[in-house]
Order: structure tokens, then C-alpha cells, then sequence
């Protein structure tokens, strides 16, 4: 079926004069997850992040660190896999004219992956599209959020992006990414999988201004509140228009999701201010009615995860394959009546599977988990107050001394970021370095960041923050990132131990305070290399644990959960 639909891509290259095609895994609205995936319709790769270029004999795929086995698994007999960061595609392909949809890619997008040698065609019909066509599903109209919800008015948050045009000496501001108009809007959608993304784009201007781009039909709960009226809504396909009537002299768009397409039509009358969205850092920052609902949502979902856990080590005498597991994670969740849907596609591996940092279960290729393996675990939910992501790794009989070791070197660097002070260790980059340094002293590493934002009810991976070797962004109050180191011992095992942490601020003091409420596995945990401050911190987090839904487990639960304290 691939092979099939690559040969018909070839046929289309002589006619549009091109030596090969590029495929990201974005959407137009350059969503993690789209409801449209060309990416994986041409590879078969099913990764959240990649980059495919066919030509007329040879195909690549590009993946991170995280994807190297995924994609060679799925897509290694008809392309090449390249690890993105050891290669660029420009390192590899030159003097060929590369076609590609100028809706799909940024300008920094390209000038990154491709060199002067490259010569890019941006072609107006999408030459994926046209070979296999997804039929996309009829999707709800955009709904809004209660204030007493989110914490603030839509108003005043744009007056705040108006303040900041007017400071800065800019007319206008571009909003092309999805989930910064859902945060200044407080509008949600039901566009795409595992994130409530209302797929729209929004221009402010420092005065009166607000232009609303978006089909009619997806408007119509949004108008009816009063929230938007309908002279301020333009359909996609009237922006040129739009652009034309507008007066004075420049915008502001964000180089992150304003493709090729809108930027050229933008660039044509106004001049293009090198400022950042500054939506991104203002949605980063939860106000204490955010935080008091994504605690609210972890607390729930703690309750699922924490019944999950004993079910899973207590009830796998049976032989329970990893989509067994991964079910019966989704009915505890179920039980919560505020819970909606998975944040994000559950990682559910079992042994090797367990090293595939993004792997997924599926059906014909699930793996019984057998009381010698280890388990990992990565998964979430959406709840309509909150965004929840977690990881456990869990074991079902005695491990090997060297696994204990590993697992515990990885728990005492998931309880160092945890622990950190953030006045002294304030960026990302800084408190990398913590995660990692007890692995290192054994040469070992992971590789991935360390940690990821965390949207409210809305993407489950946010920036601009993010504990990681290259990000200098300074940890504020109020920020919500992952606290996730792990270790993958390919064809062996994975390991990874993952929390959701806030930042609080307590007098003079600045320090993470975890959301996450899950056991984590102290039949892995080699307690001669703990210090006391480490075992202090096990203990507190397991009571305080049981403290929150000892009322709400059995009888079997509750002792179980207590022999972890």
C-alpha cells in the first residue's frame, strides 16, 4: 500500500518539473496531533514529529531521538531513517529542486532543514492529498470556557496583547497558532485527537480591531454568546481580502506557525516586526484559579492511576497483553465523570517495548506482559478543567541488581528537579543538568528533554518552557512543566518515572510543587543508594498519597498503598 502510494507521488515529479516532494507531520494549523496525518499515509511512521522526503529513487524519513526505533520498525523498508539532529535533510540532499505546500511549512522551518543548494517549489495543491485522500470527521461548533474556569476574561487578556502591540510600537498581531487563540479567546474545540483545539487563527490590532479566521459553521456557539459578532469573522479564503482593507504599517507574526502561505500574503503590504507571540509566555503563567483546577484534575486522575497500579501488580496471573493494560487504564479514568478523553495516544510497553520512547500498542503486534518484564507506562487525560500527563514504570517480580540501580539513578534525578530551587537553578537548561548527573556518573543518558510545559485543558506539550540542554527561558511562578527523566536499554527495556509539577512561590522562596498522585514502584528502587533526603521525600509523597484517597480505595488497596509509605 505504501510502495503503491510513493510510485503514484513519483509520477506526479516530471509534470510539476520537481526531483522529489517534502512531508511533514504538521497540519495547517501545525498541531501535534492533526486529524490529517500525510506523514504516516506515505511512511507508515505514526510519531508525533517527523519529516519525509521522497524522490525519484531514494526516500527519507527524518525523526529525534525519541522516534529511531519507531521509525525504522514501521518505515525502514522503503525509507532511510535519519536522526534529525545528527543530520539535517540539507546535509544530505543537494542540488535537487524539492517541491512542498507552502500551507505546511514555516519560512524558519526551511531555511533550517534546507541549505542554499536546495531549490524549493512550493506547489498550491497538495500532492499528498491528492493521492490518498482522509475524509476528516464532521467536527462541533467552538465552545467557551466559564471565567470562573479559566480566571479571566477574554477582554482582559486582549487588552493585555493590545498593551504589548502598543508598547512596542506594532498595528497588528497574527495569532496562526490554534491554542494561543483558545487561550485569549477562552474558546475550546473538537478539531483534533487529545487536545480540545478550536483549528482558527485571530488578528488584533492595538486599537479596535479583532478579526476571527474561520469557517462560519464552526462560529455559531461563540456569536450566539456575544463572545465574537459577525462582522468580525472572515472565512479563510477572504484573508487576502481581509489584508487589503487593513491600514497602517506592520505586524507581528509568530515564525513558529505562520506558514509560507500567510506570511506571503501578510509580507506583501505590511512590514514584518521581529517580535515574538506574546501569547506563548502570557498562556505559560496559570493564574491561581488554573492551578487550583489542574490540581483539581490530578487529583482525579491520581485516583485512576493509583487503582490501576494495584490492579495491574495484583491481577497479572493472567496473561494480559499491553492494550489489556492500557484499557483498563482508560475505564478507571472513565469513572470520573469529568473526564473526557486521552491527552495524548497511551504508551503501554512491556519489556523492548518498554525502549521505544514513543511506542503504542496496537493490536496485531501487542505484547503479553510477563511477570519477568517491566512495565512502562506513559499516559493522560483531559479533563474539562484540567490537562494531566504521567509515567510509571512498574515491575511484577524480583529485577536484577543492575535495573534496581538504573531505575533508582533515574528517581534520584526525577527527585533532584523536583527538590530544586529555582531562584539558584532557574532555566531549563540548569535543571537538565540535575535530572541527568546520576546517570552520567555510570555513562549513561536519555534522549529526550527533560521535561515539557503543560497546557490547561488544552495541549499537553506547551512552550515556551521546558527543562532541556538548550532552553534559557527563567521558570516563573505559575508555569507547569514534566519532571520525566528515563533510561532504554534497547531491545531490553525502558524506564521512566514522570510527574506534573507547578511552580509556587512561598515568602521569598520559588520551588516545584508536584501535581502528579501516583505510587511509584518501590520494588525497583535499590534503597542503599537513597539518601536520607531522598527517602524523606518517598515517604512524604506515598502519605500524602494515601492521605488523598484512602477513603475512596477497598480494603486490598488501602493496605497495599500503606506498605509503600
Amino acid at each position: 500500500m505504501i510502495i503503491n502510494r510513493i510510485n503514484r507521488l513519483r509520477k506526479k515529479f516530471n509534470k510539476l518539473n520537481i526531483d522529489g516532494y517534502i512531508v511533514p507531520k504538521n497540519d495547517e494549523f501545525f498541531s501535534e496531533y492533526a486529524a490529517k496525518d500525510r506523514l504516516k499515509s506515505i511512511t507508515n511512521f505514526s510519531g508525533s514529529a517527523g519529516l519525509a522526503i521522497v524522490l525519484k529513487k531514494k526516500n527519507y524519513l527524518f525523526v529525534d531521538g525519541r522516534y529511531t526505533i519507531q521509525a525504522k520498525k514501521q518505515s525502514g523498508k522503503n525509507f532511510k531513517i535519519i536522526e534529525i539532529h545528527k543530520k539535517l535533510p540539507g546535509t544530505i540532499i543537494k542540488d535537487l529542486t524539492l517541491g512542498f505546500d507552502p500551507c505546511l511549512f514555516t519560512n524558519k522551518q526551511l531555511r533550517y532543514y534546507f541549505s542554499n543548494k536546495i531549490k524549493l517549489d512550493a506547489i498550491e495543491k497538495n500532492l499528498i492529498d491528492e493521492i490518498h485522500k482522509t475524509k476528516l470527521p464532521n467536527t462541533k461548533p467552538f465552545f467557551s470556557l466559564r471565567d470562573k474556569i479559566v480566571g479571566e476574561g477574554h477582554k482582559s487578556k486582549i487588552n493585555k496583547v493590545r498593551n504589548f502591540l502598543k508598547s512596542n510600537k506594532v498595528d497588528y498581531l497574527f495569532i496562526s497558532a490554534p491554542e494561543n487563540v483558545a487561550w485569549i479567546l477562552n474558546i475550546r474545540g473538537n478539531d483534533n485527537p487529545n487536545s480540545p483545539i478550536p483549528n482558527s487563527r485571530l488578528i488584533i490590532g492595538k486599537n479596535k480591531e479583532l478579526f476571527f479566521i474561520s469557517s462560519k459553521e464552526k462560529t455559531s456557539k461563540i456569536i450566539k454568546e456575544k463572545k465574537l459578532s459577525k462582522n468580525q469573522i472572515v472565512t479563510p479564503g477572504k484573508f487576502l481580502s481581509l489584508i487589503k482593507k487593513l491600514d497602517r504599517k506592520s505586524f507581528i507574526i509568530d515564525h513558529n506557525s505562520c506558514s509560507v502561505f500567510y506570511e506571503k500574503i501578510i509580507r506583501s503590504k505590511f512590514k514584518i516586526i521581529d517580535k515574538k507571540d506574546p501569547c506563548y509566555l502570557l498562556k505559560s503563567i496559570k493564574n491561581s484559579s488554573e492551578i487550583k483546577h489542574m490540581i483539581n484534575a490530578h487529583i482525579n486522575d491520581g485516583l485512576a492511576l493509583t487503582k490501576f497500579i494495584f490492579w495491574l501488580k495484583n491481577k497479572n496471573t493472567k496473561k494480559i497483553t499491553e492494550i489489556d493494560a492500557q484499557n483498563k487504564l482508560e475505564k478507571f479514568r472513565r469513572l470520573c465523570k469529568y473526564y473526557l478523553f486521552p491527552s495524548f495516544n497511551t504508551i503501554a510497553g512491556t519489556g523492548p517495548n518498554g525502549a521505544i520512547v514513543h511506542y503504542r500498542a496496537l493490536k496485531k503486534t501487542t505484547r503479553i506482559i510477563k511477570k519477568s518484564d517491566i512495565f512502562l507506562c506513559d499516559s493522560g487525560g483531559q479533563y474539562n478543567f484540567g490537562t494531566t500527563d504521567v509515567t510509571r514504570t512498574i515491575c511484577f517480580s524480583n529485577q536484577k541488581t543492575k535495573i534496581k540501580n538504573i531505575f533508582t539513578k533515574v528517581l534520584k534525578g526525577h527527585i533532584a528537579v523536583a527538590q530544586t530551587d529555582l531562584k539558584k537553578d532557574n532555566t531549563g537548561q540548569k535543571i537538565d543538568v540535575r535530572a541527568r548527573k546520576f546517570l552520567k556518573m555510570d555513562g549513561l543518558d536519555y534522549a529526550h528533554g527533560t521535561g515539557h510545559g503543560v497546557g490547561f485543558f488544552l495541549n499537553v506539550h506547551e512552550g515556551p518552557q521546558s527543562i532541556s540542554k538548550n532552553n534559557s527561558i527563567k521558570i516563573k511562578e505559575g508555569m507547569i512543566l514534566s519532571n520525566e527523566p528515563g533510561y532504554y536499554k534497547h531491545g531490553q527495556f525502558g524506564i521512566r518515572i514522570e510527574n506534573l509539577v507547578y511552580v509556587k512561590k512561598s515568602k521569598n522562596n520559588l520551588y516545584f510543587e508536584n501535581l502528579t498522585l501516583a505510587p511509584i514502584e518501590k520494588d525497583l528502587i535499590n534503597f542503599k543508594l537513597l539518601n536520607k533526603n531522598e527517602k524523606d521525600y518517598l515517604f512524604k509523597y506515598h502519605l500524602n498519597i494515601y492521605s488523598k484517597y484512602s477513603k475512596s480505595l477497598n480494603l486490598s488497596e488501602r493496605k497495599w498503598l500503606a506498605s509503600l509509605i
